[in-house]
């Protein structure tokens, strides 16, 4: 039997995925409630995640120098997690505050920025999407 393209293309996505989704959102909610700081791009990124229940602190990068935002959650955070887009601009952004953070003698945790950008490229590209698509998928699901 030889499947179309579009058929596979109009499948929807396998719940696998949720539970992938799911995961990630419950580990960073979890490191989130143990003081960990997330660092995001923007405030559309600060609110996405306030949505998703995100209740610790939040540091916002833009129109900030990144050696500054290094040094002030260095200081101020045991635990940071990286979390900027996943485009272009936001890996370079994720990079650069990585360095920084690592001379000042932090050691970021980029993995749930790695495990969502691999789950959800194809779908989202940035932070600020990442609560309506979550709620996508629950409808789709019926979770």
């Amino acid at each position: 039997m030889v499947t179309r393209r579009d058929d596979q293309e109009s499948r929807p996505k396998r719940t696998y995925d949720l539970e992938a989704l799911e995961e990630l959102i419950a580990s960073l909610l979890d490191a989130s409630y143990q003081g960990a700081a997330v660092i995001v791009e923007g405030r559309r990124d600060l609110l996405a995640l306030r949505a998703l229940g995100l209740p610790g602190p939040v540091i916002m990068a833009s129109r900030r120098r990144a050696l500054d935002i290094a040094e002030e959650a260095a200081r101020s955070y045991s635990q940071i997690i990286l979390l900027t887009d996943w485009d272009g601009k936001g890996d370079e952004m994720c990079k650069t505050i990585e360095r920084h953070l690592r001379s000042a003698g932090s050691r970021p945790d980029k993995e749930i920025r790695s495990r969502l950008k691999k789950l959800v490229k194809k779908e989202i590209k940035d932070v600020e999407s990442l609560s309506r698509y979550a709620e996508r998928m629950r409808e789709q699901y019926g979770i």
